[in-house]
């Protein structure tokens, strides 16, 4: 059965426009559908983080913020699946089911699932597919003063002070019944 409702608004087009630059994935692509690796234990996925990698950012880049938030989610608010904060501005790049302890000092802020680090895909079955919306952004500051036990909105909400540029891609997840 598909949850009748609207389409969610992408939450990049919500906010400031700030420039762009390059993300890219041997994992996952714009539009296509995720893999089982890349979704939650729940769902019987594997719980891996994609590879990402990004390039073209501002010079002046102090660090980074790697999200993904599904805004299809039945909440009224969306789903955030991952915050990884304070991402060094040497590391361009993250493999596939990355470990926070060889990021420098990077940490992840709890999740919708209450959990830190990564949380995978897990839309209701049956339900139309769900955009999850990785975002890379280009901070202006070594490290964001963010504590550990912070919110996913509470970085959103300093992002929107700090983000010089952000890249984005949108891959889906779906659940057949």
């Amino acid at each position: 059965m598909t949850l009748e409702r609207p389409i969610a608004p992408d939450p990049y087009e919500l906010l400031p426009t700030v420039p762009s630059f390059d993300l890219t994935s041997e994992d996952v692509h714009n539009g296509e559908p995720m893999d089982a690796r890349y979704a939650h234990g729940s769902t019987g996925g594997e719980n891996v983080s994609p590879q990402l990698s990004w390039s073209g950012f501002p010079a002046e880049t102090g660090s980074f913020v790697v999200t993904c938030f599904d805004p299809d989610a039945p909440t009224g608010s969306g789903f955030w699946h991952w915050v990884l904060v304070n991402v060094p501005a040497s590391v361009t790049e993250l493999p596939s089911g990355v470990r926070e302890d060889d990021l420098g000092g990077a940490f992840s802020v709890r999740n919708d699932y209450g959990e830190t680090g990564y949380g995978g895909a897990a839309p209701p079955a049956g339900d139309r597919p769900h955009r999850y919306v990785f975002a890379v952004h280009a901070v202006d500051v070594d490290r964001l003063d963010i504590p550990a036990g912070a919110s996913p909105a509470f970085v959103g909400f300093n992002l929107a002070f700090h983000t010089l540029a952000r890249a984005v891609i949108r891959p889906t997840y779906q659940i057949k019944e």
